[in-house]
C-alpha cells in the first residue's frame, strides 16, 4: 500500500535489497500499480537491488540475481549493487553477520559476476554500496565496466567530501543513504534532526529539515534516497526542487562536526578479513 501511495504521489525510483525482505512486496506493488493503470509500463520505474555478502562470491551473484528478478516479477534491473565489499560463506541474508562466517571478498571475481549480468541484460547498470575510494580503486583497476554507482550514508553529518570527489573524477555517481541520519534505525542517531543550525536554515526558510538535509543533498550533485510509510511526508520530500539554499547557508553546512552513523563494526572480527574500521574504510572514517 506505501509503495503504490508513493507511486501515486510520484515516485519513480525504488531500492530494495536481498536483506531488506521487500522485493516481494515491491514486486506485488509494481504489478498492481500496471493493473490500476497508476503507470503504463515497467519501464516508468527504476528499480534498484543489491547482492547480500553471503551471495558476495563469483558463482553465486548470478543465480541470486535470477532470485531477485523473481521475487520482484520483473525480467530486469535498473541497477544491481554489490551490498557491501564483504563476503559472508553462503547461506543466510542476517545482519548482523555471524562473524565466524566472515571470509575474504575476491573483489576482482565478483565484479566480473555482475559485468556478466549486465551483459546478459538482467540488469541495465551495475554499481557497489558502502565502498571506500581504495575498494572503488580495486574493481576499476580491473573492470571492464566500471561502477555507474556508489550507495554510501551522506547527510550534513556525514560529507563524504573526499569519496564524492573520488567518484566524481572516476564518473561514478554518488547516491545518499540516510539523508536525515537513519534516527530510529539500530545504528541511526538523532544528530541530523537535532542538528541547531539545520533548525536555524529550516525555519528561515519556512520549510522542514527534513526538506533541507535532501535539497542540500540534491544540490551536491547526488541521488537521494529518502524513506517514508507517511503519504505528507513523501509529499514533503519531493517537494524540495523549487527554492536553494543561498551560498552562506550552504558554507555553514559545509562547516558541521562530521559523525559517520553507521561505521558497520558487525564486519570486524579479530579472525576475520577486516581486523579493524580502519581497515574496512580504508582510514575514511
Amino acid at each position: 500500500q506505501t509503495i503504490l501511495e508513493a507511486i501515486e504521489v510520484g515516485y519513480r525510483h525504488f531500492d530494495t535489497a536481498a536483506l531488506y525482505q521487500t522485493e516481494q512486496p515491491l514486486g506485488e506493488a509494481i504489478s498492481d500499480a500496471l493493473r490500476l493503470g497508476l503507470i503504463k509500463s515497467r519501464d516508468e520505474l527504476f528499480i534498484t537491488s543489491k547482492l547480500w555478502c553471503s551471495d558476495a562470491h563469483h558463482d553465486c551473484v548470478l543465480p541470486a540475481l535470477k532470485k531477485t528478478l523473481k521475487n520482484l516479477k520483473l525480467e530486469y534491473l535498473d541497477l544491481y549493487l554489490i551490498h557491501w565489499p564483504v563476503s559472508v560463506k553462503p547461506g543466510e541474508y542476517e545482519l548482523p553477520v555471524k562473524k565466524k562466517d566472515l571470509v575474504p571478498i575476491d573483489l576482482k571475481s565478483v565484479w566480473e559476476a555482475m559485468e556478466e549480468c549486465q551483459a546478459l541484460g538482467l540488469t541495465k547498470s551495475i554499481g557497489v554500496s558502502n565502498f571506500s575510494c581504495k575498494k572503488l580503486e580495486t574493481i576499476l583497476s580491473t573492470a571492464k565496466i566500471p561502477p555507474a554507482v556508489n550507495q554510501v550514508e551522506m547527510n550534513p553529518m556525514w560529507q563524504q567530501k573526499k569519496l564524492r570527489k573520488f567518484c566524481d573524477e572516476k564518473g561514478i555517481l554518488i547516491e545518499s543513504y540516510s539523508p536525515l541520519g537513519a534516527k530510529g534505525t539500530l545504528w541511526g542517531t538523532n544528530r541530523v534532526m537535532e542538528c541547531e543550525l539545520l533548525k536555524e536554515i529550516a525555519q528561515a526558510k519556512g520549510k522542514s529539515l527534513a526538506q533541507v538535509c535532501l535539497r542540500w543533498a540534491y544540490e551536491q550533485g547526488v541521488c537521494v534516497l529518502v524513506k517514508s510509510f507517511n503519504k505528507e511526508r513523501m509529499k514533503q520530500n519531493l517537494d524540495i526542487f523549487d527554492w536553494k539554499l543561498s551560498a552562506e547557508e550552504s558554507r555553514k553546512i559545509s562547516q558541521l562536526p562530521q559523525f559517520k552513523g553507521f561505521p558497520a563494526g558487525e564486519f570486524v572480527s579479530d579472525d576475520g578479513p577486516y581486523k579493524s574500521l580502519e581497515e574496512l574504510w580504508d582510514g575514511e572514517i
